[in-house]
């Protein structure tokens, strides 16, 4: 990302992990943007989970049922 997409935030932190942190010159910005970045994808995952367990759930009623479709074919 470049600086033009980027918005100043401020960020209640713990008082050692960030005195941790700025010891070890870690780019609290990067790190802060990793970290919301991996909890909205994880938010994404179970959000598309919860909306589609019913046809998850319909999709492995068949296979259990049926087997899958083209097994026949399988060379493994």
């Amino acid at each position: 990302m470049n600086a033009q997409t980027r918005k100043p935030t401020n960020l209640s932190l713990d008082s050692a992990l960030l005195s941790e942190a700025k010891a070890l010159k870690v780019n609290l910005s990067r790190a802060a943007e990793e970290g919301v970045r991996a909890a909205v994808t994880a938010a994404k995952s179970e959000r598309w989970k919860a909306e589609n367990a019913s046809a998850l759930r319909s999709s492995n009623s068949y296979v259990e049922r049926h087997g899958l479709p083209l097994e026949r074919f399988r060379q493994f």
